[in-house]
């Protein structure tokens, strides 16, 4: 098998008691022939749009002498670097992708102009630009397009010969891009964002970089009649079973590599998992862990782990109580989407929709046409700027008494979640601070960089279970960027995006501590000392 799951303690149960309803009710079969009843009567519109995932690898596979000829055609012309604008399923994948096999890929999934201007700055003679966008009306990668553009002609370089457009037939974006004598690739319309590992949004960055993107979608083939196919062994029912299954449900999964070949998984899962099941109160949340992180071995009762295992593991014995995976990236991009569709049936929700996403767009494109002043800090602190909302109060005017007052309003069975609206190239080290704060909390801890995990994390944060609290880190940028034709900038964009999520949380009732670094590399510094 391309694709094996191990089980054990409450996550084998779960397995015992479901699968065999699962496969009664002939539900593997049913995913594979696009039987859109599976998720309830409410879920059935919605569904019966979003199954062509299924067949990914059969409407893919013409794409790839397509693709790779563009690639040999844009390195005759001495283009060597890939840079893809796009957010959630448009840039998780192909970051994944290019990571396992090892290939240069420039991901440029945020706002931050600093961010922006460092990609703009790197071989831009020698780049293609991917711009992805399944609605093709993307804030981000369309201000991505624009600048680009830009950049392009005032290098003397014609923007349609450079920029490759990936999007849904007939959207905004194709009909203006196929106007302008842009290169575009359409995806399959029957798939959403978050399962599109497998379609023009996953080849077509990946395979211009340089992957085997044949390989790729071989591998997902291997396991594609297993998938199908209603037995105890069927490895997605398994997994959906394991994750969404356990009674009392576990539902925080935390995500380890532990000897997997894959590189990142756990940011594709993360997307995938967070933004199909929560809504409605419910959900999985998954929490992209190392081996040694906190809760990997706290024993929390509501945290199930998942281990990311080389192959060569299979026999071994799985620890107690948790679920291991192990096998090619192909196959697990295609298990996972299997398992998290089971997982909705057997919460009771529609794992195709994202209800609350749109509201945090919606806030976001209200402040940049009012464009209001900041609200005024609450206190500054070592040059950090503190505030609060969702109902926060903080006892004193320190970052430590600030930091303790947004963890002493976690729930026993909550979460924090740390938002850094930040150019993520350059900080890395700031993720350092989850592992201080989750053995600080001795709650699971998530960190998502901002504005990218809003096409990710965010559903889950206003739709799932109220028990997170949210600790925003964000930039006062010094050197903004213009974004051509718009009437506001990089810098402007990405702080509307961090104040409407947080007004959005507020909303939600979620706790919320904003701290604002106006001078960033000072501010990330300080922070790792004070929290870290």
């Amino acid at each position: 098998m391309s694709v094996t799951v191990a089980v054990s303690g409450a996550a084998a149960e779960a397995v015992a008691r479901h699968v065999p309803q699962l496969v009664a009710d002939g539900v593997a079969g049913r995913i594979t022939t696009l039987d859109a009843t599976l998720w309830g009567p409410a879920a059935e519109d919605e569904a019966s749009k979003r199954l062509g995932w299924t067949e990914a690898v059969a409407v893919s596979t013409p794409l790839v002498d397509d693709i790779l000829a563009l690639r040999e055609a844009l390195r005759a012309k001495g283009v060597t670097h890939i840079v893809l604008g796009g957010m959630g399923g448009s840039s998780l994948a192909p970051e994944v992708i290019t990571n396992t096999y090892g290939v240069a890929l420039t991901v440029l999934d945020s706002t931050d102009p600093e961010q922006v201007r460092t990609a703009l700055e790197d071989r831009l003679t020698e780049t293609a630009v991917v711009i992805s966008s399944k609605s093709g009306s993307t804030v981000e990668t369309d201000s991505q397009k624009r600048v680009y553009e830009q950049a392009f002609r005032a290098a003397g370089i014609d923007p349609t010969e450079r920029i490759v457009v990936v999007t849904d037939p007939g959207s905004p974006l194709d009909v203006a891009a196929r106007a302008d004598g842009y290169r575009v690739f359409n995806a399959d319309p029957t798939v959403g964002g978050r399962y599109s590992a497998l379609t023009a949004f996953g080849l077509v960055p990946s395979g211009l970089a340089g992957v085997d993107i044949a390989q790729l979608l071989d591998e997902a083939q291997a396991v594609s009649l297993e998938l199908a196919l209603d037995t105890p062994e069927n490895p997605g029912l398994v997994l959906g079973a394991a994750i969404a299954g356990t009674s009392p449900l576990k539902d925080k999964l935390g995500i380890v590599p532990d000897g997997t070949h894959i590189v990142g998984f756990g940011d594709w899962v993360e997307q995938l998992i967070a933004e199909s099941t929560g809504k409605e109160g419910t959900g999985i949340l998954p929490v992209v862990l190392d081996v040694d992180s906190y809760e990997v071995t706290a024993g929390l009762p509501d945290v199930q782990i998942v281990r990311l295992v080389a192959n060569e593991r299979e026999t071994r014995e799985v620890r107690e109580g948790e679920i291991e995976v192990s096998g090619t990236l192909g196959g697990q991009l295609l298990v996972w989407e299997y398992a998290t569709v089971v997982a909705g049936r057997l919460l009771g929700i529609n794992p195709f929709d994202q209800p609350d996403v749109e509201s945090a767009k919606i806030a976001t494109r209200g402040l940049l046409d009012a464009r209001p002043e900041p609200a005024p800090a609450l206190f500054v602190a070592d040059g950090i700027e503190v505030r609060t909302s969702g109902g926060l109060e903080l006892a004193d005017e320190s970052l430590e008494g600030a930091v303790d007052a947004l963890l002493a309003a976690l729930p026993a069975d909550g979460y924090v979640s740390v938002q850094a609206y930040l150019d993520r190239i350059a900080h890395p080290g700031l993720a350092g601070i989850r592992d201080a704060l989750a053995r600080r909390s001795g709650r699971p801890v998530t960190f998502g960089w901002g504005p990218r995990f809003l096409h990710s994390t965010g559903q889950f944060h206003k739709g799932g279970p109220a028990v997170g609290v949210f600790l925003q880190i964000v930039g006062a940028s010094t050197e903004d960027l213009e974004i051509p034709e718009r009437p506001f900038t990089f810098g402007q964009l990405i702080q509307a995006q961090a104040a409407g999520d947080a007004s959005v949380l507020a909303a939600h009732g979620r706790p919320v501590l904003t701290l604002t670094l106006p001078e960033v590399a000072d501010g990330v510094a300080t922070l790792r000392d004070r929290i870290g």
